[in-house]
């Protein structure tokens, strides 16, 4: 679903007028992304109408001058930003806020004191999505432009009725299934497919805001998993600076698998009794991906662990190896079983597998580590 290569290059624009906070989200975001700062409106607006424009905007709410709600605004007015995803980053989110920041365009909130693994999963999350819709609707048009070629070959169909009558038929169920795919990025992240830009706001909160609950939800879900181990952290504290990677490689291992079963849904691909085949193939994946990746972490947390000079960076390598492998497994099932249990269920598993999946991704990288260092590294 989303190129890993491509997203590590992506640039992401912070706004915030407070210096400490600038430098903690550029700390927490530099060896992942290009990042660009701002310390009030008016600069954001610039650097983001710049070209290139940035790739994912976190911004600040409370601002002197101009607030963040107002900067929101204009990006949206503006063709050229009105298509950078945009999340809010507040100390004091009330449903009211949440509710205006969704209308004017955002994507998502994020509550300080912030969750370094929490955020940098939202980032990586929302800039897959926002990759697959650029594709998904560079696909679209490319579909629209051959009806337009078929419907001026008039003369054509014609002539040859039965072959051209049969292209046509075969464009169309195309253009119908890439609509379908280009709904995806929205009900993953609880937009209703019935839901447009005049749908009433009312109508609109009442669609998508039950799904923001359950994320809601889930995200204290993973923070109690950290919670539950804050002697260990405590103890060993170098574990802090591999949640996020865990979290990271095991996040995409899941949308990976998450994204090939979606598609195999929708298309119709996915042919009953097929399904067990497909879990095993993503648990196989997870397995070989954990341990290829799991290999280089664990190397690197060695190196950083004896420039420490920690007794235990052996183990401690072999802990985060072990992590690595068991944590893309599980999410590599989770990719494939969250969307097929959803459907078996009645419902959408476009709209709400994405929620579910980042939850299962983070609560198993961070659980996988922290639980095998507490046991493992004494």
């Amino acid at each position: 679903m989303n190129d890993p290569i491509s997203i590590k290059k992506s640039t992401i624009l912070v706004v915030d007028d407070t210096p400490h906070n600038l430098t903690l989200m550029s700390s927490l975001l530099k060896d992942d992304y290009q990042v660009k700062v701002a310390n009030n409106g008016e600069k954001a607006l610039t650097i983001a109408g710049s070209q290139p424009t940035p790739d994912l905007i976190l911004l600040d709410i409370m601002m002197p001058g101009m607030d963040g709600y107002e900067v929101c605004e204009r990006l949206k007015q503006n063709p050229g930003t009105a298509d950078i995803p945009v999340i809010f980053i507040t100390a004091n989110a009330e449903v009211d806020d949440e509710t205006r920041g969704l209308e004017l365009g955002a994507v998502d909130y994020i509550t300080k004191p912030i969750s370094p693994p929490i955020v940098l999963a939202r980032i990586k999350n929302h800039l897959a999505l926002q990759q697959a819709s650029t594709k998904l609707r560079s696909y679209s048009h490319a579909l629209e432009q051959k009806v337009l070629e078929v419907e001026a070959s008039h003369e054509v169909i014609r002539r040859k009725n039965d072959e051209v009558t049969r292209l046509y038929d075969a464009v169309i169920t195309e253009q119908k299934r890439s609509i379908e795919l280009s709904l995806q990025p929205g009900t993953m992240v609880g937009v209703e497919r019935e839901e447009r830009p005049t749908t009433p706001w009312l109508r609109s909160l009442r669609l998508r805001h039950p799904w923001l609950q359950i994320n809601l939800l889930t995200a204290f879900v993973a923070a109690a998993v950290v919670g539950l181990f804050q002697g260990t952290i405590d103890r060993l504290l170098i574990l802090t600076m591999f949640l996020p990677v865990l979290a990271g490689q095991s996040g995409n291992t899941g949308s990976q698998a998450l994204a090939i079963t979606l598609r195999g849904i929708t298309l119709g691909e996915l042919k009953s009794g097929k399904e067990i085949a497909l879990v095993r193939k993503e648990a196989l994946l997870g397995l070989l991906n954990g341990a290829l990746v799991g290999l280089v972490a664990a190397i690197c947390m060695f190196v950083v662990a004896s420039l420490q000079h920690l007794p235990s960076a052996i183990m401690l390598s072999f802990v985060v190896f072990l992590a690595m492998i068991g944590s893309c497994i599980i999410s590599g099932i989770a990719g494939a079983v969250v969307p097929l249990v959803l459907k078996r269920m009645g419902a959408d598993p476009v709209t709400a597998s994405s929620i579910f999946l980042t939850t299962a991704t983070d609560v198993a990288s961070m659980g996988m580590l922290l639980t095998l260092a507490a046991i493992l590294v004494k």
